[in-house]
């Protein structure tokens, strides 16, 4: 196993991976980004009460062997050791270097995590008072800002978050309001600030001038789409809740319609494919003012069957599932 295991992607997948029904981190908030994009997060205890959010907790260990040696170097565990989980970027999609942020709530040890990096010929920087694990090219860190708070991403942005709080710079109060509203009710959860199509890498086609919406459904959906906030609840059921921004009440209207037409779509197309049949009857859209709202309610056992075939049809090995 190589430096770059130890110090960046393993953490950071380990992070992100686990990727709330507390509000989000107030202390985690304040190291973001200011003009974040996109933030999502994950409270990973309330995930662990719940059959599903263990089955998923469980999946990511079982199947990441990086992860596992990480456990098995260092001790540390995060579907035991992590709490909560935010992560931010205000990039686009499809640039060379990633950039962003992950951010986590949980107990580290320090001594012991950074002691294993090193062996493995990672470079150790004190910053303002944390400690950074960084990878031998010095592009990518984990830094400990204590025992438990950790934050992951390119250096860059590490230490700008590290900085961060002692700034006065923060996020804009409507969107810490919304990730408030989200993550205090959803166990995970994701807010956009921007329009979809701003997220879209820059070499995407964009929709010819004049082209019929309907005969490109989703081009027509990514245009329409000012910004995004949703979240998931584990239960019994999995209950998936979007709120989806217009820039005035037709378009909502359009847009709602549009994506119903889609639904209709894979229901038609799904006769002969009970599983999906159900997945498109779970979803109802409805427009209200300039916000369309979509929800999806599946049988926690269905929506992983879903997920074990998603993986079957991708290559990847079958899971065993976790029951009740």
């Amino acid at each position: 196993m190589n430096a770059r295991i130890l110090t960046t992607t393993t953490l950071f997948t380990a992070f992100a991976g686990v990727l709330t029904a507390s509000a989000a981190d107030s202390q985690l908030l304040s190291m973001v980004m200011p003009d974040a994009k996109v933030l999502a997060g994950v409270n990973v205890d309330s995930a662990k009460g719940s059959p599903f959010g263990l089955y998923m907790l469980t999946q990511m260990q079982s199947n990441n062997t990086e992860l596992n040696q990480l456990i098995a170097l260092t001790g540390f565990d995060p579907t035991r050791d992590v709490h909560e989980v935010l992560a931010a970027t205000s990039a686009t999609p499809g640039g060379k270097t990633p950039t962003g942020l992950v951010l986590a709530r949980g107990n580290f040890d320090i001594a012991m995590i950074s002691s294993a990096a090193t062996a493995k010929g990672a470079t150790i920087e004190t910053y303002n008072g944390a400690t950074i694990v960084e990878d031998p090219e010095k592009g990518a860190g984990i830094a400990f800002v204590n025992s438990t708070l950790v934050v992951a991403g390119d250096i860059a942005n590490v230490k700008a978050a590290i900085d961060r709080p002692s700034t006065g710079q923060a996020l804009p109060g409507g969107v810490s309001s919304q990730v408030s509203q989200w993550s205090g009710s959803e166990d995970a959860w994701i807010v956009t600030t921007v329009p979809l199509g701003a997220l879209m890498p820059s070499n995407a086609a964009a929709p010819a001038a004049g082209s019929n919406p309907m005969g490109n459904p989703m081009a027509g959906v990514m245009q329409q789409i000012q910004q995004m906030s949703g979240g998931v609840k584990f239960g019994s059921s999995v209950v998936g809740t979007a709120a989806i921004q217009a820039d005035n009440a037709a378009d909502a209207t359009q847009l709602a319609a549009t994506m119903q037409f889609l639904v209709n779509l894979i229901q038609m197309q799904s006769q002969k494919d009970p599983q999906m049949a159900s997945l498109a009857q779970a979803f109802s859209v409805s427009a209200q003012g300039t916000t369309v709202n979509v929800k999806m309610t599946l049988p926690e056992a269905q929506f992983q069957q879903l997920l074990q075939m998603e993986k079957k049809a991708s290559g990847a090995s079958p899971q065993v599932r976790v029951r009740k």
